[in-house]
């Protein structure tokens, strides 16, 4: 509902039609309802960050109102930058809350890889997988290599054919796209995914949420199968004693479509961020190209 809610109140909130600021507040008032409605049914926690944006939006913004810490968000946004934002944010208090649950994962058998990987469903998203594993290399790069150079994520991950940001919120909010190659045995074809992307930190850690959004026109691409994250959640959190090493965990769910038999989709999944977790240390081995 959220969705056709903001495409109603694009017109409205668009400063340069002029329309009376009462009108413009009861778009935006439909838009909280909607957002609110959203945050009961998927998570307890409204972002505090919504009602600030919120403010902008209207224009109505107070004067000396501090910006909340690591907000690096533009003076202005449109309707749907503020539904990506609140799609990450929300996917964010999501996983934070998956992440509290320490019971309850069972082991995944994944060989040769130096990770673990776990699994455990939840309610509105089916089985999550949980990887982790210790990376030699400091938080701020990995943050480099999977979020600031993402479109830069085929050259070294052979699993994706292309990756490409199709519209960029501030500097913490992506909306991207992304073309995997048919696994081996072609067991699953080609896939797509239109995601918003969304880094958020927490103390000393850095998560890097993803979560499924629909983008028009997009249409779906020849051959490939347009596939949905549930959710995506990697955690970068500096080893303690040691911010040389990285403590990653990514949390998975995903929907490929298609028809895919349980025995393969339940081997395909924890093997795909073992695989990730391998491609990725053997390129973070490799000196840091670029800035």
């Amino acid at each position: 509902m959220l969705p056709a809610t903001l495409k109603l109140c694009c017109g409205i909130t668009h400063d340069h039609l002029h329309h009376p600021p009462g009108l413009k507040l009861a778009a935006l008032a439909a838009i909280q309802k909607e957002v609110r409605g959203l945050v009961v049914r998927g998570s307890r926690l409204l972002p505090s960050k919504i009602p600030h944006y919120t403010q902008r939006l209207t224009g109505n913004e107070r004067a000396g109102c501090p910006e909340p810490d690591g907000d690096n968000i533009p003076s202005r946004l449109s309707v749907m930058d503020l539904s990506y934002i609140t799609q990450g944010e929300m996917a964010l208090q999501r996983a934070l809350g998956i992440l509290q649950k320490h019971t309850g994962w069972q082991a995944e058998t994944v060989l040769d890889t130096g990770a673990t990987v776990s699994s455990a469903a939840f309610p509105g998203l089916g089985k999550v997988f949980r990887a982790e594993v210790v990376l030699a290399v400091p938080v701020a790069r990995l943050h480099r290599e999977l979020f600031e150079r993402i479109e830069q994520m085929p050259q070294w991950n052979p699993t994706l054919s292309r990756v490409k940001v199709l519209q960029r919120v501030g500097t913490d909010t992506l909306v991207t796209h992304e073309v995997t190659v048919p696994s081996p045995g072609n067991l699953v074809g080609q896939r797509d995914f239109v995601s918003v992307r969304h880094c958020g930190r927490r103390e000393t850690a850095v998560y890097l949420v993803g979560t499924a959004t629909h983008v028009k026109p997009l249409p779906s691409q020849e051959g490939c199968i347009r596939a949905e994250s549930r959710l995506s959640c990697i955690v970068l959190q500096p080893l303690a004693g040691d911010p040389g090493h990285t403590h990653f965990t990514w949390l998975l769910s995903m929907d490929l479509k298609g028809w895919i038999p349980t025995s393969v989709l339940r081997r395909l999944l924890p093997r795909s961020q073992a695989d990730f977790i391998k491609h990725l240390r053997r390129h973070l081995s490799a000196p840091p190209l670029g800035p």
